[in-house]
């Protein structure tokens, strides 16, 4: 009729609550979980690509894992689930950066015994240290064995296996630090839990639209 306005009547499913395709929850499920993946993946990648350059994997590996909990909280439009994910982030976020180090130094690196004949934090407050070495041959080595922090640093005069990259495209590590496998295990594991974090969210994000809950803040619970 004239003069009235017609409305956009929003179907209701048989509970009551608003009709959501469960199909399209379904898809930005997987479209997260392809970006988990793909970001640790991507990640993974270009520590290979900048060995010895662990500044730009790890911009980009924080950027993709930010990325991913915003995507997450769109999803789920709950914000305890996101505040969750950021453990599996780290596991991610070190297995990918540290994996392609770890893994060279074990497939071409040189194991070397050393003494500490120096430390460029003795006498200082710094726990930036950078040790000098001497091999078994008498002659101090180029390179310096970087530590940061306090705890378990060691001390000159103490020995130490190390292995070094011979191409010099890897710092020096200590021997006992070195675990590509770990990192792997770490970087799978985190992957796979955020993978299980995107159904939950998924799941529990559909039933939200269903229940016409979404708010201006979102909820906690």
């Amino acid at each position: 009729m004239p003069g009235i306005r017609s409305s956009r009547i929003t179907p209701l499913n048989r509970t009551g609550g608003r009709a959501v395709d469960p199909w399209k929850s379904v898809r930005r499920t997987a479209g997260l979980v392809a970006f988990g993946w793909a970001s640790a993946a991507g990640t993974t990648g270009l520590a290979y690509l900048t060995l010895g350059l662990e500044v730009v994997p790890i911009a980009v590996g924080v950027l993709l894992c930010l990325t991913f909990a915003v995507m997450m909280l769109l999803l789920h439009r709950a914000v305890w689930l996101t505040v969750l994910s950021a453990v599996p982030a780290l596991f991610v976020l070190v297995g990918s950066v540290q994996y392609a180090p770890e893994a060279a130094l074990e497939q071409r690196g040189v194991r070397e015994s050393v003494v500490i004949v120096a430390d460029t934090a003795a006498g200082t407050s710094s726990s930036n240290h950078r040790f000098t070495l001497r091999g078994a041959d008498g002659k101090e080595l180029e390179e310096k064995l970087g530590f940061d922090g306090e705890a378990w640093a060691p001390e000159v005069g103490d020995r130490l296996d190390v292995i070094r990259d011979p191409e010099g495209a890897v710092p020096m590590e200590q021997a006992d630090d070195v675990d590509a496998a770990g990192r792997l295990g770490g970087l799978i594991g985190g992957t796979v839990a955020w993978t299980l974090m995107a159904v939950l969210a998924g799941w529990r994000g559909h039933v939200r639209r269903r229940r016409d809950s979404d708010s201006l803040v979102y909820q906690l619970l």
